[in-house]
């Protein structure tokens, strides 16, 4: 049998009964930690308890703790041993090590969770509110982006044990509105207990956090949740009292679909090498281009929801399902420390969810040519067949390129696509985006040409004979 039981949420005054009989009549007793202001009173009674503090320092991850945990939970218990696992708080909130347990419990094991007092209940009292009445949302510190989303709060959130997890609280609203507060709960029941109103911006400075601090936000405005379901049901309300977009199909919303992305590539490059460093007004074209193409897609989600086959949420929640079993890196156990290794896990984690039948299998045909070589180039990469493997094989650029120079075969375009695949390909080996490339080369001809009608228009000649005479004195298109 395994028995769990609550450390309270301070000092030994909060411990039940039931907890110190439990621990006094296990032959095993087991502390998550014994960084806890009633772990004292645990080892006073039994000198032999245990923590496992250990796994914390040698574990990459909490899940990879709570996992041994667990593990050697069952190993005690499945040789035959009455086991006491003491938790901080209640074993009935935020403990995942509980969740694992009961998730992994084999036939003929007993687990039995004795509740106890948690730190909720001491902060209903230090905040003198009732959370059924007031709607208190309960969520983890680290994921309050999340739960933020969608809702305007309350919130408690728990396991604010870090500046760094107070930090990313604080960066997850983005639109600050004036007088914005937080109250952050420290140390409840013990002698240094603070409850600290603050600014927003004060809220990862007032203390020093650790696993018994925790944050409460009274009400939050400006997250991107909120602002997405606003904008859902702006285009909700489109689609029934506006005629034109009551005509629209999938069909028809794909060519604003394609001309949005290339309008989105074009002002994103606007922001330069340092997007710090851009003027206001490229950041502002940026912002607005990318709102039109994310309302490209929220058209498409609403159209979705009226025929019954996707909604936006179905969107939203593929996607991250998507990126989570594609990173196991960072959400399992696989190690990744390079960004080629990621890549490579990527392309392996897809093929493996679509049970494709060839390697290139899922590359859109309708893709510019140049980006689609790219593409293929990373697929026969993630296969140990790419351009290094294959580059010293094949016939030289040069080589091709005096080839395709001294004449291809009438009515034949195959020299010059192998030498646009090849140098596509390589190119994608150096990291080079050749779609990019050639978009900027012809932005500087354009420059240039827009000089010379400048050039041309002020000497009152026509652009042929100006372009002719300019040649001669060394002011050359450039890749003439």
């Amino acid at each position: 049998m395994i028995t769990v039981v609550g450390l309270g949420p301070a000092g030994p005054g909060y411990l039940t009964a039931s907890t110190l009989e439990a621990v006094d009549g296990a032959e095993v007793v087991l502390l998550r930690t014994a960084r806890h202001p009633s772990a004292s009173a645990v080892t006073s009674r039994r000198p032999d308890a245990a923590s496992f503090d250990g796994l914390y320092e040698k574990a990459g991850t909490f899940e990879e703790v709570y996992r041994g945990i667990v593990a050697r939970l069952l190993d005690q218990a499945a040789a035959g041993r009455r086991v006491c696992y003491a938790v901080p708080g209640s074993p009935l909130v935020a403990e995942r090590t509980v969740e694992l347990l009961r998730r992994s419990v084999p036939d003929g094991l007993e687990v039995v969770v004795e509740p106890a007092l948690s730190f909720l209940d001491l902060a209903w009292e230090r905040l003198s509110i009732d959370p059924l009445s007031s709607g208190v949302m309960l969520a983890d510190a680290a994921s309050f982006a999340e739960a933020s989303a969608g809702h305007s709060g309350p919130f408690l959130l728990a396991q604010a044990w870090s500046r760094q997890v107070l930090s990313e609280v604080k960066l997850a609203v983005e639109d600050v509105p004036d007088g914005q507060r937080a109250v952050v709960l420290h140390h409840l029941g013990l002698p240094d207990e603070e409850v600290l109103e603050l600014d927003w911006a004060e809220i990862d400075r007032a203390v020093e956090p650790d696993h018994l601090t925790s944050l409460f936000v009274p009400s939050v405005a400006g997250t991107a949740g909120e602002a997405l379901a606003s904008l859902s049901a702006t285009v909700a309300r489109l689609r029934r009292d506006c005629p034109w977009d009551r005509e629209q199909t999938h069909k028809s919303l794909l060519r604003h679909l394609l001309e949005e992305s290339y309008e989105a590539m074009e002002a994103l490059d606007g922001l330069g090498d340092d997007p710090a460093e851009a003027p206001g007004e490229a950041v502002a074209h940026a912002e607005e281009e990318l709102g039109d193409l994310l309302c490209q897609v929220v058209f498409h989600a609403t159209l979705g929801a009226e025929e019954g086959l996707f909604s936006l949420r179905d969107v939203a929640a593929s996607i991250e399902e998507k990126l989570v079993v594609r990173h196991p890196h960072v959400f399992g156990d696989v190690r990744a420390e390079t960004a080629a290794d990621v890549l490579a896990n990527w392309e392996r984690e897809k093929d493996r969810g679509k049970s494709r039948t060839h390697l290139l299998e899922g590359i859109p045909a309708a893709m510019p040519s140049l980006a689609r070589a790219e593409k293929v180039e990373r697929k026969l990469e993630s296969a140990g067949l790419g351009w290094e493997r294959t580059g010293e094989e094949a016939p030289s650029l040069s080589a091709r390129l005096e080839a395709l120079l001294a004449g291809p075969a009438p009515g034949s375009d195959a020299p010059a696509g192998d030498l646009l695949v090849l140098l596509a390909r390589r190119l994608a080996r150096q990291g080079v985006d050749a779609e990019q490339a050639a978009r900027r080369a012809l932005d500087r001809l354009e420059s240039a040409l827009g000089r010379l009608e400048a050039e041309a228009a002020a000497a009152g000649e026509e652009l042929a004979a100006w372009a002719g005479s300019a040649t001669v004195r060394g002011r050359k298109l450039p890749l003439c």
